[in-house]
């Protein structure tokens, strides 16, 4: 049974920073592709971040240079540093994996 769990999401100021988690379980080993996307009220869904199994990452160009993904695979978790937070950062952020996705974290600068 695969669950992804997201946790850290809050409210800031702009120019503030928030730490989003992600815990997975129901996998003996997290590797592979793991990603972040975000979605506001009446906008789009955004993918905002991706890391695979290398390390290497890519970044939406909306938040390139502020936001950073990482992963622990010992703790199958995959986190989202969010910093220089803007009020468009404002929505639910999800962590996805092979098609799974957890139940979001909100997210909302002021």
């Amino acid at each position: 049974h695969v669950q992804l769990v997201e946790s850290g999401g809050g409210s800031v100021q702009a120019g503030g920073s928030l730490s989003l988690t992600c815990v997975v379980s129901g996998y003996t080993y997290i590797g592979g592709c793991m990603g972040w996307f975000r979605q506001a009220p009446g906008k789009a869904r955004e993918g905002v971040a991706l890391i695979y199994s290398d390390g290497s990452t890519r970044y939406a160009d909306s938040v390139k240079g502020r936001f950073t993904i990482s992963r622990d695979n010992a703790k199958n978790t995959l986190y989202l540093q969010l910093n220089s937070l803007k009020t468009e950062d404002t929505a639910m952020y999800y962590c996805k994996k092979d098609g799974y996705r957890g139940p979001g974290t909100q997210v909302t600068v002021s």
